[in-house]
C-alpha cells in the first residue's frame, strides 16, 4: 500500500507529520464523529479540510482514498500488525478507532453488539433520514410545491426522536455506558438546530434528548472536536 508521503491526496492535502493518523473531512455530522472519537480516545491525529461545495470531494487526490466522494476518511500510518490502513465510511471509521485504542466499544460481546445496535441505527436511520429532512425542509427541496417528500421526512424523523426519547429513559447515554453510539447519534440530533426543523418535529416536547444532546456537548473532547477541521467563518 502506498505510504502517505507518496499517495496521491498527499499532493491536495499534506500530512506535515506522516506518522500520524490523517483525517480528511469536514465538521458535518459524519465529520465531527470521527473528530470526536479521536479526541474521546487520545489517539495522535492531523485534521485536512475537506470541503463540500469547491469541489474537493471530487478531485482525483480525494477520490483516490475514497471513490465514494464523501467525507470522513482517513489514513493510519500504523494500523493492524503495524500496517498503512484507508478507510471510508464513518460508522466503520468508528469501529475501527475504537478496537485500536480498546476504548468506547466494550470487549463483552452482549454489550459490543448492544452498542453497534445503535450504531447501525444512525448509519441506517437517523443519519440518512435527517439528512433528507433537510434537504426537503431546509435546502432545495424546500422549493417543491408537493409536501409529500417533506411530510414523509418529517414523520420519520418524529419517531426516530421518539425510539430514542424511550431509550434513555433513565440512562445518561445510549447504553447506559458512553460509547462509539453516543458519538454517532448525537451529532446528527443537533443537526435539526441547523436545518432549522427543532419546532416541526416537536424536538421541545422531549426531556431525553435534548438532555442527552446538552450532556454530549458538555464534554470537553465534543467542545474541542465540533469545529475539526476548522472551517473559517465569512
Amino acid at each position: 500500500m502506498t505510504s502517505i508521503a507518496a499517495h496521491s491526496i498527499n499532493a491536495r492535502w499534506p500530512a506535515q507529520d506522516p506518522s500520524k493518523l490523517q483525517l480528511y473531512s469536514f465538521p458535518t455530522p459524519n465529520g465531527v464523529k470521527i473528530s470526536v472519537a479521536l479526541e474521546e480516545m487520545g489517539i495522535p491525529y492531523e485534521a485536512h479540510l475537506v470541503g463540500l461545495m469547491n469541489g474537493d470531494v471530487m478531485t482525483d487526490e480525494f477520490l483516490s482514498l475514497n471513490p465514494n466522494n464523501k467525507i470522513p476518511a482517513i489514513i493510519d500510518p500504523t494500523g493492524p500488525d503495524g500496517a498503512q490502513i484507508e478507510l471510508f465510511e464513518s460508522g466503520a471509521i468508528l469501529i475501527y478507532l475504537a478496537e485500536k485504542s480498546g476504548k468506547l466499544l466494550s470487549a463483552d460481546p452482549v454489550k459490543r453488539y448492544e452498542t453497534l445496535k445503535w450504531l447501525m441505527f444512525q448509519m441506517g436511520g437517523i443519519g440518512p433520514m435527517f439528512g433528507q429532512l433537510g434537504f426537503f425542509y431546509k435546502f432545495a427541496g424546500a422549493a417543491m410545491e408537493d409536501p409529500t417528500a417533506r411530510d414523509r421526512y418529517i414523520g420519520e424523523a418524529k419517531r426516530l426522536l421518539a425510539v430514542l426519547e424511550k431509550q434513555l429513559e433513565g440512562k445518561d447515554w445510549i447504553t447506559g455506558e458512553y460509547s462509539i453510539a453516543d458519538i454517532a447519534i448525537a451529532p446528527w440530533i443537533n443537526s435539526l438546530e441547523f436545518y432549522g426543523a427543532k419546532e416541526v418535529v416537536g424536538y421541545h416536547d422531549l426531556k431525553n434528548v435534548p438532555a442527552y444532546v446538552e450532556r454530549f456537548y458538555a464534554r470537553p473532547a465534543v467542545e474541542k472536536a465540533k469545529n475539526i477541521p476548522p472551517v473559517q467563518m465569512p
